[in-house]
């Protein structure tokens, strides 16, 4: 199954998040019947962020929204985990300090978008401005609507200026969430990421689904498309994100840079010849 396809929000696309199952997980059985599965994305996805890397010619941005114990913070470990940390970099996004209060709402966003070469990732991101404020009334209906509009100008630009985007929206259920929030009592070595405001904001659960509905209804577009990924099983939400990525990666047309030197002359000058791994990846492609 092609994940690209299978959670792709379309663009004009209406959604309902009633129509999407948090608990899918495709033909897997659980965990251990997936690993090799996870295991060779990771392989693949190491290797094609390095040929980003090298080749420098685009950049990826990945957005990572989700409601509390969504699981952001686990996507990005598993991510990460098949990356050069060289070539990534991860901005969380909070509630805005009092200098970025006073700009325009995407300018904090703008500065952390990745360069050429660059991967990004953004826990929270640009979204949190139509669904947290939205739903908290933190500014009027008359000035968030607007964003949606913005948001996809933004995008847009981004993605003429090289840079490739990716939304996730880790989809939990309402009982999978408290279950996860419930676990962190009992874990000492939880207990930092214990937030009363993640309990309370459960009560405002249909008013944050109807914001990532419109959210993802209005801003899932060609250049930056939004992912509803399954997120009650964290293996499969794993899986799903990182073989998107990968898949997204492999459309790039990414290729290494010439050599800079002569090589045949470093060898001849230095008497050195050809080691059997380079003959034996001499041939070797990062497609999945």
């Amino acid at each position: 199954m092609k994940y690209t396809k299978r959670f792709r929000v379309n663009p004009g696309q209406r959604v309902r998040l009633k129509d999407f199952d948090p608990k899918f997980k495709d033909h897997h059985e659980g965990h251990e019947a997936a690993a090799d599965e996870i295991e060779r994305d990771q392989q693949k996805l190491r290797g094609l962020q390095e040929l980003l890397y090298a080749d420098r010619q685009s950049s990826l941005l990945i957005c990572l929204q989700g409601l509390d114990a969504g699981g952001k913070d686990g996507t990005i470990s598993h991510i990460l985990g098949a990356m050069n940390p060289q070539g990534c970099r991860v901005t969380g996004f909070r509630e805005p300090s009092v200098e970025e209060q006073a700009h325009d709402f995407l300018w904090w966003i703008h500065s952390a978008a990745p360069a050429r070469g660059q991967v990004a990732i953004f826990n929270r991101s640009h979204y949190e401005d139509v669904l947290v404020a939205r739903v908290h009334d933190l500014v009027p209906k008359h000035v968030w609507s607007k964003r949606y509009d913005r948001i996809n100008e933004f995008e847009k630009n981004l993605s003429q200026s090289g840079t490739h985007i990716v939304k996730f929206f880790l989809h939990i259920s309402k009982d999978e969430q408290l279950r996860r929030l419930e676990a962190r009592l009992d874990d000492p070595a939880k207990y930092w990421k214990i937030d009363e405001r993640d309990f309370v904001e459960r009560e405002r659960w249909h008013d944050y689904e109807k914001a990532y509905e419109d959210a993802l209804e209005r801003c899932s577009t060609e250049r930056a498309p939004w992912y509803a990924i399954p997120a009650d099983h964290k293996w499969f939400r794993n899986l799903a994100v990182a073989r998107i990525v990968v898949q997204t990666l492999s459309e790039l047309k990414m290729k290494f840079p010439e050599p800079k030197v002569d090589i045949a002359e470093i060898r001849r000058k230095y008497d050195l010849r050809p080691s059997s791994a380079t003959d034996e990846t001499k041939g070797e492609d990062h497609t999945p």
